[in-house]
């Protein structure tokens, strides 16, 4: 056998004097091959085999020993070098594993034609568990750190960064080797950028604390420049005689946008109830005014005072319109929903739009995918875009490109919390972009309210968008506003998905209504409204018409009167009145009086399925009416 290094020659006397000496100590003699010769007092005890029991087996099968590396290179390099060093893991005779340093050298006794080796073995059981121990806890604190959403940043006493974690790398955007060992001021703006060093230098001489151990709110700054608002908490350690600070960071980015969205909506709630109750009592004062301008018009006989009159009613009737824009805005307009593919509707609709928009500006209509079927009133829909064209042609004087897209999205938990208006699932969105001017950031703020508008005075009313947001609200969906200034703005109108169904056949034509019939036998009707000058207004225009009328101001009033006239045949009635009973109420109450009584109902709210109130089998009559239309609602409900 050839041997790189020659094995030290010694005598047997030696190696037992040896053995005898270090009984006590973890001491193996055996062959190259492994066959154990001389067992010590000590291996016994680490093992648990006795000297008998262990001579003459071979160590590798008695202790099952494994060592690091490929199988056979301990014994190579005791063959080419003359010695070995490292750890093994073995086995107890219970077979618990024993690790142990070991340190072999061969030697060769005289005489002998063999080497054999001396192998000592210090157990380091405990430190090896303890090592794994201390392993498996970096492990684990390793996995929390990368898994938890708050950043963590560990500095040094002068503002050097020595560690930084997976969500400290997603939210500022530098890798963690980009950053370690630089000051961690290049993670926050002016003016603290700065000033950092000198809190730190300030804390550290004085000991007064301004924000380790209490955490405040602050801005932080990406790697792509951009700031956002971050919570931070510090807290401080002591390690090797130095001081480390570790600030956990939480990204307020979202929560702050969502608390600005709950507040905008909040706002628009507040103003959408004052305006639809300014709406309701201003088509009261409609009611009055336009119903008097009638019984007028049918006793004037001076052609020139006509032409005024005709002009204070065609101002009346804008008045409605105006009402009815701002209850839009309230979400209490009526409205007819009905399965509609969003897609062929806009579609059918971009030959007006295009009219509307004129030559100067280029109109594209893009419906990607399908299922673009939403529950919507039509008309309300295409009232809608109409005013979203108008307002993109104003911001494009010069003419641009408009852009109309339907699409079908499934909104998530994540993008419904930072939207509360929005719930989970599937919507259909048409979104208006136009290449205009675009709007500020305060602007987009009061961008939804009514009466607000960018234009010069008498260019436009400012309730364009608010009504489109109010539409939107009233059908389950909402409206988003993007805007950048000098590259436009879109707007995303979000519309409940619904399941297609058979449509319906085609409607036929509409004709235009007969007209009213006229009273029969003197129908005695019940008119119920609290406000005294538009009751009067009813009274006459039912007088005038030939019915007979009975009047009252409150609930109570009506069902007194209908416990003393029998042939009371229908019972017009205002919806929202004092004294603690509604007109749906007082319906009730009527019909359990008079089930056969025809109930015909009337508000200067748009929408008659007020929250809670039942208003089927009954008629309903908008304020302001006109009295053919009050004839016809009569006939139409008496016949």
């Amino acid at each position: 056998m050839t041997r790189a290094i020659p094995p030290t020659g010694t005598s047997w006397e030696s190696i037992d004097e040896l053995v005898r000496i270090l009984d006590g100590a973890n001491l193996i003699v055996h062959a190259l091959d492994g066959r154990i010769l001389r067992w010590t007092a000590g291996c016994a005890q680490l093992y648990g085999w006795g000297t008998e029991e262990a001579i003459g087996r071979y160590v590798g099968e008695l202790l099952g020993t494994v060592a690091e590396g490929a199988a056979g290179a301990i014994s190579h390099e005791l063959r080419e070098q003359g010695s070995w060093h490292g750890e093994l893991r073995q086995n107890h005779r219970s077979g618990r594993p024993v690790f142990v340093a070991s340190r072999c050298v061969v030697l060769l006794p005289d005489g002998e034609a063999e080497p054999v080796v001396v192998a000592q073995n210090i157990d380091i059981s405990d430190l090896k568990y303890a090592q794994d121990d201390l392993a498996a806890r970096e492990s684990h604190l390793r996995s929390i750190l990368e898994t938890v959403p708050e950043a963590m940043v560990v500095i040094d006493d002068v503002g050097e960064m020595i560690s930084f974690s997976k969500a400290a790398e997603k939210l500022f955007g530098y890798a963690a080797d980009e950053v370690c060992g630089r000051n961690v001021r290049m993670l926050m703006p002016n003016p603290d950028r700065d000033r950092h060093d000198g809190y730190i230098a300030r804390y550290v001489a004085t000991g007064e604390r301004r924000i380790i151990g209490f955490g405040r709110v602050v801005t932080g700054q990406r790697k792509d420049g951009t700031t956002f608002p971050m919570e931070l908490a510090i807290g401080e350690a002591a390690a090797n005689g130095k001081r480390i600070f570790t600030g956990f960071i939480r990204d307020l980015t979202s929560r702050h946008r969502m608390e600005e969205e709950l507040r905008q909506a909040q706002k628009m709630e507040a103003v959408g109830q004052l305006t639809g109750g300014i709406a309701h009592d201003f088509n009261n004062l409609l009611t009055v005014i336009s119903g008097n301008l009638e019984m007028i018009e049918r006793r004037l006989q001076d052609k020139e005072l006509g032409v005024l009159l005709r002009e204070a009613q065609d101002a009346a009737e804008d008045g409605a319109k105006l009402t009815g824009q701002l209850l839009a805005f309230g979400r209490r307009q009526t409205l007819t929903p009905k399965l509609t593919d969003i897609g062929k509707l806009v579609s059918n609709f971009a030959d007006l739009l295009r009219r509307t928009l004129g030559e100067a500006i280029e109109l594209r209509t893009v419906v990607t995918g399908a299922g673009h079927t939403a529950l919507v009133d039509t008309a309300q829909l295409q009232n809608a875009l109409l005013n979203l064209a108008l307002n993109a042609r104003d911001a494009m004087p010069r003419g641009g490109r408009l852009t109309v897209e339907i699409t079908r999205t499934r909104l998530d938990a994540d993008y419904a919390q930072n939207h509360p208006q929005l719930r989970i699932g599937d919507y259909v969105l048409l979104s208006v972009s136009d290449t205009g001017f675009g709007m500020s950031a305060e602007v987009q703020q009061r961008a939804f309210e009514p009466f607000f508008t960018t234009k010069s005075v008498g260019a436009g009313s400012g309730l364009g968008l608010s009504m489109v947001y109010g539409f939107a609200r009233q059908s389950g969906g909402d409206l988003q506003l993007r805007s950048v200034l000098g590259k436009g703005t879109t707007l995303q109108l979000f519309l409940p998905a619904a399941v297609p169904a058979q449509a319906d056949p085609a409607p036929p034509p509409e004709e235009a209504p007969p007209p009213a019939s006229q009273p029969q036998s003197r129908e005695l009707i019940l008119v119920v409204e609290d406000d005294a000058r538009v009751r009067r207004v009813a009274v006459a225009r039912l007088e005038t018409e030939g019915y007979r009328v009975i009047e009252a101001a409150t609930g109570a009033q009506a069902l007194t009167l209908l416990g003393e006239h029998p042939g009371i045949g229908l019972l017009f009635t205002d919806i929202v009145m004092p004294g603690g009973m509604l007109g749906d109420e007082l319906a009730k109450e009527a019909r359990l009086l008079r089930p056969e009584i025809k109930v015909l109902f009337t508000s200067g709210y748009a929408e008659p399925g007020l929250p809670g109130r039942d208003l089927a089998e009954a008629g309903w009559l908008k304020k302001p009416y006109t009295a053919r239309e009050l004839a016809t609602r009569l006939r139409e409900l008496l016949d």
